[in-house]
């Protein structure tokens, strides 16, 4: 989150533009931790959860365009002291119900009182439009604990259509009324 913030500070300061709307953060809970690992047959100790369950800390980061997306996970990516484990680009290849947005999982250096570990953090990182879907859509499959009627499983995958075509607009609108300012407020 604090290297987040402050790339987020510095562009609200130095440039007419920020890539980055808002950024949330989540730690998995004891619960979700111990579920997790049951499902991946883990064993309950410190080093295999630390090796084999890498979404313990979550970042999500918000972004007003799509090149945005992909601007903020390179600058983050290339700082020397982060490590990328994974990405998974679900913009470039949705999901089949229509999710979208990229997922990096990294490794972080948390400064202990007396050590420093690397620790997995999975940023997912997407629009505004991105994430007004997928809260939905998580509140939906929470509500019907994962059961979700065919119809509304059918309009959620339209909601996503709507919600890329509406990136897609408002990419190009910005574009048009500021050439180079998306995806390119560091040239």
């Amino acid at each position: 989150m604090t290297k987040i913030n402050i790339l987020k500070t510095e562009f609200e300061h130095l440039h007419d533009y920020s890539p980055i709307e808002h950024v949330n953060a989540r730690l998995k809970s004891p619960e979700s931790l111990l579920e997790k690992a049951a499902r991946l047959d883990l064993p309950l100790n410190f080093e295999s959860l630390a090796e084999n369950v890498l979404d313990v800390a979550g970042v999500r980061i918000v972004c007003s365009f799509i090149s945005d997306a992909y601007w903020v996970a390179k600058m983050i990516t290339s700082q020397p002291d982060i490590t990328v484990v994974r990405i998974k680009d679900y913009i470039a290849n949705p999901k089949p119900n229509g999710y979208k947005s990229l997922h990096v999982i990294v490794k972080v250096p948390i400064f202990l009182s007396e050590s420093r570990e690397h620790v997995h953090v999975e940023l997912q990182i997407r629009t505004v439009a991105m994430d007004f879907w997928a809260s939905l859509e998580h509140k939906i499959y929470y509500k019907y604990d994962k059961a979700v009627p065919a119809a509304l499983l059918a309009e959620l995958t339209e909601a996503a259509g709507v919600a890329d075509r509406l990136d897609l607009t408002m990419e190009r609108i910005h574009n048009e009324v500021h050439p180079g300012a998306s995806g390119s407020a560091h040239k």
